[in-house]
Formats: C-alpha cells, sequence, structure tokens
C-alpha cells in the first residue's frame, strides 16, 4: 500500500506533497457572471492551508450556454482572468497545486438559467435540448482547449476535464443519449472522440509541463460500464494525461449491471494497464481507514468532497492522528461557517439530505 503522506510526481513532471486532492464540488459561490468571489477564494484557499496537495476548483463552465447551476463559475471569457489568477496564486501560496476543472452542462443546463434551450449531442425531449450541429460540436471542443490555455494564463497548473456525472461530455459518451450519425456518434470510438480531441489540443497548445487530468463516471446517467471501461483503456492507453479521477459515488460498490457483479467497481479500473498515468477516486471516502483501504486497492490518489467539507485540514488532521474521527452529519450551519463556507455554500449543502441540521 502506497502511503497516503508519500508524494506523487505527475507524468508532466509537478510533484504533489502528499496522495489529498480536493475534488471539484458545487458550490454556488461565483458571482452572477461566473467571476470569482470572495466567498469562493476563501473556501478554496482554506483547503490549501489546510494541507490538500492539489487544490481543484468547482466545474467551471466553458461556454455561458454551458453553466449548470446559479453562481458557477466561469472561465468562458477574459472577463474571469483577474479572479481566476487571484486564485491561482492564494492556492500556490500554500503549497498546494492549482487546478481549474473544466465544465459544459449540456441538456442539464436549465433554460431558465441559461436563456435559451440546452444544448445536446442529440435532441432529448426530457430536457427539451436540441442536437449541436457538428460545426457546433467542433466549436465546443476549441471552447474546452481555450479555456484550458486561459486557466494557464491565469497561472493555474493544469485542468482536469470533466467527462463525467451526465454533463455534456458524458452525454457524449451514452450510447443511448447520443444518437448522431456523424463522427461523433454510433461506435464507442466515435463517442469518445470529442474528449479525445480536446486532450489533444490541450496538449498541442499548452505547456509541456501544464497537467491534463480526466474525471469520469461508470454508471448512472446512461451510460454503460463496458463502454466506459472500453473508452478508460484507450485513453490511458494514450498516455496524453497525468491523471484519471475516477467518480464512483462509493468506492467500495459492486457495479450495477449485473454482468459485472461479483467484484468491486473499482477493481475494473484498476486492471486496466496504465502507464505513467496516476490514477485518483472519489466516492464516500469518510475515515482514515477507508482512505487506507482505498489506497491498499492499487490507486495513486484519494479525492475527498463531503470530508473536505467537513474539515477543511483534513490531510493534517489525519497526519496528526491517523485514526482521528471526522465529525458525523448532520452537522451544524455554525460548524460549516467555521470550516470556511459562506452562507449561500451553507444553503446550497442544506439541500443534501441529512447534511446540514435543521
Amino acid at each position: 500500500m502506497t502511503d497516503i503522506f508519500q508524494p506523487l510526481t505527475l507524468a508532466s513532471g509537478a510533484t504533489l506533497k502528499n496522495r489529498f486532492i480536493l475534488a471539484p464540488l458545487t458550490n454556488s459561490q461565483s458571482h452572477i457572471d461566473g467571476t470569482l468571489s470572495d466567498d469562493e477564494y476563501h473556501w478554496l484557499t482554506q483547503r490549501a492551508v489546510g494541507g490538500f496537495s492539489l487544490t481543484m476548483t468547482c466545474a467551471a463552465h466553458v461556454q455561458a450556454a454551458g453553466q449548470g447551476f446559479p453562481g458557477q463559475l466561469g472561465i468562458f471569457s477574459d472577463h474571469h482572468l483577474e479572479g481566476l489568477s487571484r486564485l491561482a496564486e492564494g492556492i500556490k501560496e500554500h503549497d498546494s497545486v492549482s487546478l481549474v476543472q473544466l465544465h459544459h452542462a449540456g441538456m442539464r443546463s436549465p433554460t431558465d438559467l441559461i436563456g435559451e434551450p440546452p444544448l445536446c449531442p442529440s435532441d432529448n425531449e426530457e430536457y427539451g435540448a436540441r442536437a449541436m450541429t457538428t460545426e457546433e460540436v467542433e466549436q465546443l471542443g476549441e471552447d474546452f482547449i481555450t479555456a484550458a490555455e486561459r486557466a494557464e494564463k491565469a497561472g493555474f497548473e493544469g485542468v482536469e476535464i470533466h467527462g463525467a456525472h451526465g454533463y455534456i461530455l458524458a452525454q457524449f459518451l451514452s450510447g443511448s443519449i447520443n444518437q448522431r450519425q456523424d463522427q461523433y456518434g454510433g461506435s464507442v470510438e466515435n463517442r469518445g472522440r470529442l474528449i479525445r480531441d480536446i486532450i489533444d489540443g490541450i496538449r498541442a497548445r499548452c505547456s509541456s509541463d501544464f497537467i491534463l487530468g480526466l474525471r469520469l463516471s461508470p454508471e448512472r446517467f446512461d451510460v454503460e460500464l463496458g463502454d466506459i471501461i472500453d473508452f478508460t483503456r484507450t485513453v490511458l492507453s494514450e498516455g496524453k494525461i497525468d491523471f484519471l479521477d475516477m467518480s464512483l459515488w462509493d468506492v467500495f460498490k459492486e457495479p450495477v449491471e449485473e454482468a459485472f457483479k461479483g467484484r468491486t467497481l473499482l477493481s475494473y479500473f484498476t486492471e486496466l494497464e496504465r502507464g505513467n498515468v496516476a490514477l485518483g477516486i472519489a466516492g464516500k471516502l469518510r475515515t482514515p481507514e477507508e482512505i487506507r483501504q482505498a489506497m491498499a486497492a492499487d490507486i495513486d490518489f484519494v479525492l475527498l468532497g463531503r470530508a473536505a467539507i467537513l474539515h477543511h485540514d483534513y490531510p493534517k488532521k489525519m497526519q496528526a492522528d491517523g485514526d482521528f474521527q471526522p465529525v458525523s452529519n448532520p452537522v451544524s450551519a455554525e460548524h460549516l461557517r467555521s470550516e470556511g463556507l459562506s452562507e449561500t455554500f451553507v444553503n446550497y449543502m442544506r439541500s443534501w439530505k441529512g447534511f446540514v441540521a435543521e
């Protein structure tokens, strides 16, 4: 088992001081135009202070029409550069590597938020979404790449491409949502083409030491596990990303699909040849013992979400006491405020059943 406090050197050359990464977390704290707020700055830099080796932003949308929730951080315009630069500097001041997660909600962009029908690989009646033209798909790829360039210009050390949780890139990976007849639909290879084009573009246009990660989720939101395994195998074999972030909902669970039961969902990904690509996982990791069990499953790092909300200094707490017990939910709003959450973020957490004491 790799020690959670052992440094990790990524393929592009960056070294993380430990194996704790802050998961990208929706928090609705940014300004209405997508610019950084003081609340967002405080929340994220507190995690850098708390010992996370890599601090990742919430999902930042690469097109105005790709906004997925109110108060979302934006990276679709140079208007966002001033705040992004401040944030990158603030994270790095505390010896934490800074990353932006690049995102587009696709059909999950609320019409009343973006002011137009949302975009989707194909027409989707349930969400009132319209199919993108081939030119629009190509422009979407360009906007992801441009957003990565913007992140680098702001001083961030890398980006993560959000290909998970039913957002637009995951919609392309879905064999049921994606009914396209062009080069972006049909086979798993075609459905994954847009993500691979984005990876190639970022590699071509950002510095060689710019960190590039990819988040995938292998279940829910109309994706099939076999497709995600095949696509993951391809991406890992090409070796163009620094890390793969697998969002599993529960890192110890079995697959939902009957044909894949009998072993852990995670094992289907740890058995893949990954070369120099680091593998990280997220999903209900709360206690130090659970983190040690996860690390023993042949992974390279963990991403903490809820645990990092509850304890801004989780890595430091675990380093001081390997058996410390995190607080249990529900927690008071006052506790969350003391951990760097704004009133807006606390109210958002109230939508998570059983998280905040009433």
